[in-house]
């Protein structure tokens, strides 16, 4: 059987392009003589849906997208994932469905029967679990079909299993001889490699083929990276569609092992793939939002440079435009760095000093503050007149603001609400600053974008006199070290010291993490690259008292 994996970048809501996108790579798998085209889970109303799923009249459309389909293609088997009513007068009133259809007939439907409800994931919230469901006969083949979660629950796999029942290892004994997976599994540093440890050890477990058919592109924080993959019953990958793109890849169930499907390239490496997971997330997120330009604070520092390199690859040099908002703290060579890098990147620069406003605020406000000292007031000022300014240009010019504050900085609460932190989209808040920099240095591989002073010189604020970020924080190695361990790995203080992290600096980097809670449920929204990252998937109380630091 000749089949064919459409790997598309779906809008949330957009039926009609949606239909579009899976109507045009039907085509294509009809022209090329395919026996199946698979699309991804709820691919008709793109994923995640959300609260849109609570309203009657967008599951309505919905199905109205899979009734169109169903009229519109011929000569070819289709398998989609759609958003299902639960006919039942009791549970949940919707199911995460897969449907068959060929030539306006639904060959066979299956409901989720795993549902996530952890980190970015809520299904329970929406969806009925589905019931058992048995293999079918298509073309030779008797064919598992399961969604997504359905996979991912494998007792080899998975030490602390999160559900009683394993569908794949049902479906396989109730005598399927392929399992088809569709699914929408996000993108994090290291998924990539358990999705292929984890399929390609089932493989071999069950000794049947695989197919993994993902959803690629952006929506809000998460972001898809494709990869659909084809896995023969040895286990290896015979097909394989591309990282962040939308790909099609057709794999022949019936020829030789070394010539059974499309092999396509993906990245070499961690570096490559946070990069591209940040232009697509960033591109998506600004497109499907309506807007086409941006506007991005410099600063003279590396986390300015590597977002404004990324918008650049995302959106086009023409769609960027940067502002340097120098002040009396700011250095010769930050004045020189951004022009260098503006020039690098072929971007207009606009430079607007704030002294002239910095001097009114405290003019005004100098009766309220009494004479005191200056301090961390007075820097935060600097910060939220240079937050104003870039609002106005983004309301002026309808541009989206990029802020370009790191997952160290915003771990710790080192950012200023309504300041630094001002922007629709947190481009790189959930990059530590360790990797910022390695960033950076791929960026520059061939030809360098990203002056090397920008790289090599300490970070700062520049807020006041000599600041230095390592003033108030740590070394980076080991401030990343640290809050890897207490935020992705869940370690708390007593696991930490007794990796070798110092007492003192363990405690008071949870204590910044913890209280500054109130800051991050404020922040932008950000694009998730790592296994825990700040906002929609990560939720702790803004007001609590635990405190356990017993070290």
């Amino acid at each position: 059987m000749k089949i064919a994996i459409a790997q598309i970048n779906p809008i949330i809501g957009d039926f009609n392009y949606n239909f579009g996108k899976i109507k045009c790579f039907a085509d294509k798998a009809i022209e090329l003589k395919c026996d199946m085209v698979i699309f991804s889970e709820l691919v008709i109303s793109g994923y995640p849906p959300r609260d849109l799923l609570e309203k009657n009249d967008f599951v309505d459309a919905n199905l109205a997208c899979l009734n169109r389909l169903l009229s519109s293609i011929r000569g070819i088997g289709v398998i989609c994932g759609f958003v299902d009513k639960n006919s039942a007068d009791k549970g949940k009133p919707l199911f995460n469905s897969a449907v068959h259809f060929e030539d306006g007939k639904i060959l066979h439907k299956v409901y989720k029967r795993l549902l996530p409800t952890y980190d970015i994931f809520d299904e329970s919230r929406y969806f009925e679990p589905g019931p058992e469901s048995s293999p079918y006969p298509y073309k030779g083949h008797s064919i598992g079909l399961t969604i997504c979660e359905d996979a991912w629950n494998d007792e080899n796999i998975f030490k602390r299993r999160l559900y009683s029942t394993d569908p794949v290892a049902l479906i396989v004994k109730a005598g399927a001889d392929l399992v088809i997976n569709i699914s929408a599994s996000p993108f994090y540093v290291g998924t990539k490699e358990f999705r292929w440890n984890m399929f390609g050890s089932m493989a071999r477990k069950y000794g049947v083929p695989f197919i993994f058919a993902n959803q690629v592109g952006g929506n809000d924080s998460i972001i898809f990276d494709g990869i659909s993959t084809v896995f023969d019953k040895n286990g290896n990958v015979v097909a394989r569609g591309c990282d962040f793109d939308e790909d099609f890849i057709i794999f022949d169930s019936e020829a030789p092992d070394s010539s059974k499907g499309d092999l396509h390239l993906i990245s070499n490496s961690d570096t490559e793939s946070i990069l591209k997971a940040l232009v697509v997330g960033t591109r998506d997120y600004v497109t499907k939002c309506g807007f086409s330009e941006v506007v991005v604070g410099l600063s003279g520092g590396i986390d300015s440079a590597l977002t404004a390199c990324i918008a650049v690859k995302a959106l086009g040099r023409e769609n960027v435009s940067v502002v340097f908002m120098p002040s009396q703290y700011t250095s010769k060579d930050n004045f020189e760095d951004t022009e260098k890098l503006a020039e690098n990147l072929g971007i207009v620069l606009t430079r607007i000093p704030i002294d002239g406003i910095f001097k009114k605020f405290l003019k005004f406000l100098s009766p309220s503050f009494k004479k005191s000292e200056p301090g961390i007031t007075e820097q935060n000022i600097q910060a939220r007149i240079r937050g104003t300014i870039l609002m106005g240009l983004s309301n002026k010019h309808g541009s989206l603001v990029l802020s370009t504050g790191n997952k160290s900085e915003l771990a710790v609460g080192y950012c200023t609400l309504y300041g630094d932190m001002t922007g629709g989209l947190a481009v790189i808040s959930d990059v530590p600053k360790t990797t910022v920099y390695d960033l950076a240095r791929f960026i520059n591989r061939e030809k360098e974008y990203i002056p090397q002073r920008i790289i090599t010189k300490a970070p700062s604020a520049e807020l006041k006199p000599d600041q230095a970020d390592q003033d108030d924080l740590p070394p980076y190695e080991i401030l990343d070290s640290i809050l890897k361990g207490y935020i992705e790995d869940f370690k708390g203080a007593d696991e930490l010291v007794q990796m070798g992290f110092d007492k003192d600096i363990v405690e008071e980097i949870i204590f910044k993490v913890d209280r500054n809670e109130h800051k991050r449920y404020q922040a932008a929204p950000g694009l998730k690259v790592t296994s825990k990252a700040f906002g929609y998937g990560r939720n702790y109380p803004l007001v609590q008292g635990y405190t356990k630091i017993s070290v």
